[in-house]
C-alpha cells in the first residue's frame, strides 16, 4: 500500500506482534496528500527501490504525532510533532518511527517547484520549521487540513489548493535559502535573483535573455552559462514558468469566464495556436480539454 501510494519502498516492522496502519489520501493536479497513522516501523528508499521507479519527486513531511528519525544525504534529523522536513525520492533515505505516529506527506514532482534542484537539495533532512519560524507555522496550519478536507471538494478547487500548497512550499524554501546569502555560492545567489526577476516579468513580451542580462549587468553569454550549470536554458525556464501560470489560471474557477487566449496572452504567449501546441506537448492535454476535465 505504501509503495503504491508513494514510490517503491521497503517497509519493516520494528517490533514483533500485531501491526496496524491507516492511510488517507487525496490528490489534485499531480500533488498527493497522504496521512499515515501506524505502529512503529522502518521505511527505506534503497538503490534497488529507486531502480524500480519513482524518482523525481519531493516529499514534504509534517509530523502530527509521535517522533521519527529522517536520514538522507549523510544528514540525520530527529522530528517531533509540528516539524516539517523534505526528502528527495531520487536518492536513498530512511525514516524510522520508534513509536505510534501520525504523519502527513505532500508529494509532488520536483519540476513543479520553481526552484532549481541545486538549491533545494541542500534542504533535505533539515528541519524547515526550525530554519524559518516565520513562514513555517503558516504552512503547517494550512497543510494540516489535508487530505480529509480536500477529498470533498470539486476538482478545480482541489487543483487551486494544490497549486497554493506548491506556492507556499516554494516561498518557504526560498526564504530559508535566502537567509544567509553570504554562505552561498555567488553564482547561485545571482541565479536566484534572476529567477525572481523572471517571475516578476513573465507577463511581459519583452522578456528575453538580452533584457534579463541587462537588468543584472551581465553578458548574455554569462547568463546562458548560469542556466547551463542549472541543467536548463533561459528560454526553457521562461516557457515552463509561463505554462505553469497558464495551467493554474485555467484550473482556477474564479477565472472560468476568461478565454484561453486571454489567459495565454496574460502570461506572454502572443500566438494562440503556438500556445496550444506547447501546452499540449508539456501536459498531454490541450488548454480547452484541461478545463473540461
Amino acid at each position: 500500500m505504501i509503495s503504491t501510494s508513494f514510490v517503491p519502498l521497503e517497509i519493516s516492522a520494528e517490533r514483533s506482534g500485531p501491526f496496524a496502519a491507516r492511510l488517507c489520501s487525496a490528490d489534485a493536479d499531480d500533488v498527493v496528500f497522504t496521512e499515515v497513522a501506524a505502529k512503529p516501523h522502518l521505511v527505506e528508499r534503497t538503490p534497488e527501490t529507486i531502480a524500480n521507479g519513482g524518482s523525481g519527486y519531493y516529499k514534504v513531511s509534517l509530523l502530527l504525532s509521535g517522533s521519527s528519525i529522517l536520514v538522507q544525504d549523510g544528514k540525520e534529523l530527529v522530528m517531533r510533532p509540528g516539524d516539517l522536513s523534505v526528502y528527495d525520492t531520487s536518492r536513498p533515505y530512511s525514516l524510522l518511527f520508534g513509536e505510534d505516529f501520525r504523519n502527513l506527506i505532500m508529494m509532488f514532482p520536483k519540476d513543479r517547484l520553481e526552484l532549481p534542484s541545486a538549491f533545494t537539495e541542500q534542504l533535505t533532512a533539515v528541519s524547515l520549521s526550525q530554519e524559518h519560524r516565520g513562514v513555517a507555522p503558516v504552512i503547517t496550519a494550512f497543510l494540516s487540513q489535508f487530505p480529509a478536507q480536500l477529498a470533498h471538494l470539486s476538482d478545480p478547487v482541489r487543483a487551486k489548493l494544490a497549486h497554493t500548497s506548491l506556492d507556499l512550499m516554494g516561498t518557504l524554501f526560498s526564504s530559508i535559502l535566502d537567509a544567509e546569502p553570504g554562505q552561498r555560492d555567488p553564482h547561485q545567489v545571482l541565479l536566484q535573483k534572476i529567477y525572481s526577476y523572471i517571475d516578476l516579468h513573465l507577463s511581459s513580451t519583452d522578456l528575453s535573455p538580452g533584457s534579463i542580462a541587462a537588468a543584472h549587468y551581465i553578458s548574455t553569454r554569462h547568463l546562458h552559462s548560469l542556466f547551463r550549470q542549472a541543467d536548463t536554458t533561459v528560454s526553457t525556464w521562461i516557457r515552463e514558468r509561463r505554462l505553469e501560470r497558464c495551467r493554474a489560471d485555467l484550473l482556477d474557477p474564479v477565472l472560468s469566464d476568461r478565454t484561453v487566449s486571454a489567459i495565454a496572452s496574460r502570461w506572454g504567449f502572443t500566438d494562440a495556436a503556438h500556445f496550444s501546441r506547447v501546452f499540449k506537448s508539456a501536459y498531454g492535454v490541450s488548454p480547452s480539454d484541461l478545463r473540461r476535465v
